[in-house]
């Protein structure tokens, strides 16, 4: 098959979905691959390393010419005109945004969105969410300690004692348990809520200290189990006592790193204006869910804390807060090897050693992540 890799367009976007090292291994299967020139750079992989992995390197139409087109962002309109009726592409296409689908729809595409993959044991191996999560849960705590103008570990010197770092986590998924692990390493005592009782072991397994709300109907116990692996929204009576026992935290908190998302919806609030007017001067907040919320304008916004700017860092009342939208694209280089790495685990099941592309719906992987085929949104 000929596989092509263009260069990703969207604003801020440093990742690419193939590399020299699974560039190789798709030659090595007989394919063969077409690298639009530069597709790599950011991430760290020249034009020389796909070559020397035996990919080809071209130009966009070249890449979006190609029977398969892989990608980590859904393409743009004037990328659809470079691509053919009936071309699969696969990627990171996001199966809540209608009107992208419809458009993949409209141009005849065969697609996957990889973010749809069920969360089994079996696909594991091409979550993209969890692996690009992880690297977000790190580079927050990296942002936090830049923006933090104080030491994270307790420091003994000459001239006196620094305390460590006071950390608070809301949201402990995978992005959640990374920034308690990475904030551990630094020196940091760290603190973290979930709706999620399943986790509390987890959390207190990476050295942190879990915040615990009592469940107190068999309604709120339900909710907090949540399904496959998100949580669920919480009744109000939960939510309150919640909001309660997390404010007094994030009031004695230097850094606040929220997580919490909830597939097709906008991010719930975790943080209150009055929450961060009560944090300490010089205080910070890393909002990985900015850019999940509404604003008034249909535009997306906030996060889990409403002052959160996208894709800004701003001050307000004297806490710092980042609202970077894509955390993955700062560490671009390892964000693609694993990305890289899910796509080609998903391209076996659709590209058997025999031949060429096998579409098949029996298996549930596949048909997870089939969101368009014959001009139509086949997603459910």
């Amino acid at each position: 098959m000929l596989i092509g890799v263009p260069a990703e367009t969207a604003p801020g976007e440093t990742r690419v979905a193939v590399t020299a090292e699974t560039a190789k291994k798709l030659v090595q299967q007989g394919h063969t691959v077409r690298v639009q020139s530069g597709a790599g750079t950011i991430a760290s992989v020249t034009d020389a390393a796909y070559e020397a992995a035996g990919a080809e390197i071209t130009d966009a139409a070249g890449a979006f010419g190609c029977e398969i087109v892989l990608k980590v962002r859904s393409p743009s309109e004037s990328e659809l005109a470079l691509m053919k009726p009936a071309t699969v592409l696969v990627g990171m296409l996001n199966p809540f945004d209608a009107q992208g689908l419809q458009r993949l729809a409209g141009a005849g595409l065969t697609s996957f969105a990889l973010e749809a993959a069920p969360r089994t044991t079996r696909a594991q191996s091409m979550d993209v969410l969890s692996s690009q999560a992880n690297i977000a849960g790190y580079k927050a705590i990296m942002m936090a300690a830049d923006k933090y103008q104080r030491f994270f570990p307790m420091l003994m010197t000459a001239a006196g004692t620094v305390k460590a770092a006071r950390v608070v986590i809301l949201g402990v998924g995978v992005a959640g348990l990374q920034a308690i692990a990475t904030a551990k390493r630094l020196g940091a005592v760290i603190e973290a809520s979930d709706v999620r009782p399943s986790v509390k072991e987890q959390v207190e397994s990476l050295g942190a200290k879990f915040i615990d709300v009592p469940y107190e109907t068999a309604e709120e116990k339900e909710a907090a189990e949540g399904v496959g692996g998100y949580a669920r929204p919480m009744p109000q009576s939960w939510l309150d006592r919640q909001k309660v026992e997390v404010a007094k935290r994030v009031a004695l908190a230097d850094v606040v790193v929220t997580t919490a998302l909830i597939p097709g919806r906008a991010a719930p609030t975790l943080v209150t204006e009055d929450m961060v007017k009560a944090m300490k001067p010089g205080a910070v907040i890393v909002d990985i869910a900015a850019g999940k919320g509404p604003d008034a304008n249909g535009g997306m916004t906030g996060g889990n804390c409403p002052l959160t700017e996208a894709d800004k860092t701003v001050i307000k009342h004297g806490v710092t807060l980042v609202g970077e939208t894509n955390l993955p694209a700062l560490v671009a280089a390892d964000a693609s090897s694993l990305y890289a790495r899910n796509v080609l685990d998903f391209l076996k099941l659709v590209l058997p050693k025999d031949g060429g592309l096998k579409i098949d719906l029996e298996d549930d992987i596949v048909a997870a992540c089939r969101m368009t085929q014959d001009g139509q949104v086949t997603k459910k």
